[in-house]
């Protein structure tokens, strides 16, 4: 029997140091994961979890205010291994396309593997979202997630900065950029490089 053709749709949330007070060897862990599975169209699943960061355990106050995440919460959460066994599930029953919104989830998931010693999960084609709305409609700039659903006239599901809510507005949105692709003939989806470079988010953090 022939593997299902999941198109899988991730966002995360990670840590953050206070501004200008980095400490020494930090990197950011993810600590939250939203995913949404979809198979010929129809989303077949979703996940939402917090994820228990070891590295740097306690929250900065800052990570906590601006994702309005406790420290409890991402005590209580799941261990990063379990969310790479939840992936690797996921490869066992086909994975053709993994989607995210801006290319850092895909950059911070591969340095979290490579910090903790696990194999990365996936071997699908990643698609930045982000990107193709930006060659799809010509924006000079990269558009932030929420506004490119609002400059579709639409509103974004949930709560910005919650990871599932933000995934599922990621699917949202590629339904609309698929949909709109069938009248004009662009490009191919452009890819995420497996070269890890967290320069630029550092930077942002500092």
């Amino acid at each position: 029997m022939a593997k299902a053709e999941q198109l899988v749709f991730i966002d995360f949330e990670f840590s953050m140091p206070e501004r200008h007070r980095v400490p020494k060897g930090f990197f950011p862990e993810i600590i939250e994961a939203g995913v949404v599975v979809v198979e010929y169209g129809k989303v077949t699943g979703t996940f939402s979890s917090y994820v228990k960061p070891t590295a740097f355990p306690k929250l900065t106050n800052r990570c906590k205010r601006f994702l309005s995440i406790s420290q409890s919460e991402v005590d209580s959460g799941i261990s990063f291994q379990c969310l790479i066994d939840y992936f690797n599930g996921l490869n066992d029953k086909g994975v053709a396309k993994v989607v995210t919104w801006g290319n850092m989830d895909m950059k911070v998931l591969r340095d979290n593997c490579a910090q903790t010693g696990v194999p990365f999960p996936f071997q699908a084609q990643f698609v930045d979202l982000s990107m193709e709305y930006k060659r799809f409609f010509g924006d000079q700039n990269q558009t932030g997630l929420w506004k490119a659903v609002q400059e579709y006239g639409r509103e974004g599901v949930g709560k910005h900065h919650k990871a599932l809510d933000d995934a599922l507005t990621t699917q949202h949105i590629y339904n609309l950029v698929e949909k709109d692709k069938k009248y004009l003939d662009k490009a191919e989806p452009t890819t995420i490089g497996d070269r890890i470079d967290l320069s630029k988010f550092y930077n942002q953090l500092a």
